[in-house]
């Protein structure tokens, strides 16, 4: 006990140093061979950093590891080990160290840590009888020299298949940076590719599913591309360009992202980024990087080249009016768009434009409630209260409001709130008015999205609070099912001593499952979960000898419904 006292204390400490530090946040110069990689085989890429991912930028390089588990992990860097973290999705089983250059290396979805900070992990799981664990550790804790074994890498949490994801952070800032910035090295002689061209005929209106774009196949190969027989685009007022372009690492088949694009009129640079860098509060602002509407309409990835009234993202190097072109003549001007990857490797696309004023120009039919991206935003009636914060969204909006009629397993009225292809930065706060029917059900009431599932609920002064991220379509529902439990392996009376584990399949209907706690001998042991197949289990370890042992696996859902399951079994 006074241990961890000790520890706790030193943690504390090891804190408040770190807050009171000058925020001097640049990084010192750092040899090129300051970091090793981070796994004993040739490094290929299945996905880069900063690229395009759903509703977030790709924080790090996404490593493969020829579809298998289990290849150990060294640390890049001597440092010591800050954080170690377990995730119901996410991350999965994370691990942070931190070097004295300045800079924290990420390690995330690994199979299993090594030894001696699986343990730590372990008893902080007993400590907080839980398996989501998230904590801090001081300097003097688990030290590291350069190449010692940290992990094995794995599949867990979110991930989408067998790979080490592998981040470099500005220590202080928590800033991501590309690792190949940092002397991380992957082989990469191979060209961006282009797929099209997209003209938005935008004419000074703010950019929404409604704005009439034009798309443009390109051809060629090997860095250079045209617009094959099309001559010279016809353009009338203000527009824009987007361009769909992918890059590719030698070894490797993956479509990964785009590190530099640049547009330029008559060689005037009109638009720049550098994906290089970015803070995590700003990662959602990929949603204004792109071309929303149609990445949700229909999956296709278009990168705008001009930019949002709030655009957030910081990586863009230059903007001349937003991005925005109109021309003023009826001159033929060229125009040229440069697609780059870190290691310098350039596609150019060639094109021309004219200026045709006898072209319609757009007009946007605005109708509903005009809010505003720079303010604080609100809808409220006898039915629903809706408060937007400033700067949640990109650009103004007109925004549409419609109540429908009640479902049939609804507790109230479905209220479309504008639409699902506009995108937002961050939550909103959202309550639905409960009607007296409903009165004696309030804990058990949710604000349930058409488009994505349960948004959570907590009753107030007569109404349901949420926090949604996205627009669409919101009522209310009670959920009063407890969640399932399914044993895999396990019955009562059964004998398991040649087994190594139990196992459940575990899920909830409506609410989400909160949490998961499994006794056995009224002690709570560790459970395990895959969020992904609703997969949990326990190895057994000293703590469950020979003998009949009794067990109890309790889960609980979001708004407190109770599921138990008990039975007795042999070791």
């Amino acid at each position: 006990m006074k241990l961890k006292r000790l520890q706790a204390l030193l943690a504390f400490l090891f804190f408040i140093a770190k807050m009171g530090m000058a925020q001097d946040t640049s990084l010192p110069p750092i040899p090129a061979d300051y970091y090793r990689n981070p796994l004993d085989i040739s490094l290929y890429l299945a996905g880069n950093f900063g690229e395009i991912r759903s509703n977030h930028f790709h924080s790090g390089l996404d490593i493969k590891t020829n579809q298998r588990e289990g290849y150990p992990v060294y640390a890049v860097a001597d440092g010591h080990v800050s954080r170690l973290r377990v995730q119901v999705g996410g991350f999965g089983n994370a691990l942070y160290i931190d070097h004295p250059n300045g800079t924290t290396s990420v390690y995330a979805h690994l199979q299993r840590f090594s030894p001696e900070i699986a343990a730590r992990v372990k008893a902080m799981q007993y400590e907080q009888k839980s398996f989501a664990v998230d904590f801090m550790l001081t300097p003097i804790e688990i030290r590291l020299k350069q190449g010692d074994l940290i992990a094995y890498s794995g599949n867990t949490g979110s991930s989408g298949g067998p790979h080490l994801h592998f981040e470099l952070r500005n220590t202080k800032t928590e800033e991501t940076i590309n690792p190949i910035l940092l002397g991380i090295k992957i082989k990469d002689t191979l060209k961006p590719q282009l797929n099209a061209l997209y003209l938005y005929k935008t004419n000074k209106y703010s950019f929404t599913e409604s704005t009439p774009k034009q798309y443009f196949a390109v051809s060629g190969g090997n860095g250079n591309y045209t617009l094959g027989n099309i001559g010279v685009i016809q353009v009338n007022g203000e527009f824009g360009f987007g361009i769909s372009a992918f890059d590719q690492q030698n070894g490797s088949a993956n479509h990964n992202g785009i590190y530099s694009t640049v547009l330029k009129l008559d060689g005037e640079t009109i638009f720049e980024s550098i994906i290089d860098r970015f803070a995590f509060e700003n990662s959602r602002a990929v949603n204004a990087y792109i071309d929303y509407p149609s990445k949700i309409s229909s999956g296709r990835v278009i990168q705008k080249s001009f930019l949002s009234a709030n655009p957030k993202v910081r990586f863009v190097k230059k903007a001349l009016n937003n991005g925005f072109i109109q021309l003023k003549d009826q001159n033929v001007h060229d125009v040229e768009y440069v697609v780059s990857d870190i290691e310098g490797n350039s596609s150019v696309l060639r094109f021309k434009i004219k200026n045709n004023p006898a072209l319609p120009l757009y007009q946007a039919k605005n109708t509903g409630q005009l809010m505003f991206w720079d303010k604080e935003n609100k809808l409220e009636n006898e039915n629903i209260k809706m408060i937007l914060p400033s700067g949640i969204l990109y650009d103004h909006l007109h925004f549409d409001y419609v109540e429908k009629a009640k479902p049939s397993w609804g507790a109230s009225k479905i209220f479309q709130l504008h639409n699902r292809l506009t995108p937002l930065h961050s939550n909103y706060s959202l309550a639905i008015k409960v009607d007296s029917s409903q009165l004696a059900n309030t804990d058990k009431l949710i604000i349930f999205q058409q488009e994505s599932g349960s948004q959570g609920g907590v009753f107030k002064d007569g109404y349901v609070w949420a926090q949604p991220k996205t627009f669409g379509n919101f009522y209310l529902r009670a959920d009063v099912t407890p969640p399932s439990i399914v044993p895999l392996n396990i019955k009562e009376g059964a004998n398991l001593s040649t087994q190594s584990n139990i196992a459940f399949k575990i899920s909830d209907a409506l609410s989400g499952i909160k949490s998961f706690n499994l006794y056995i001998d009224n002690q709570w042991v560790l459970a395990e979960f895959d969020v992904r197949n609703g997969r949990l289990w326990h190895t057994f370890d000293e703590k469950t000898g020979f003998g009949k042992h009794l067990l109890k696996l309790v889960v609980t859902d979001m708004k407190d419904n109770e599921k138990t399951y008990d039975i007795t079994f042999y070791r």
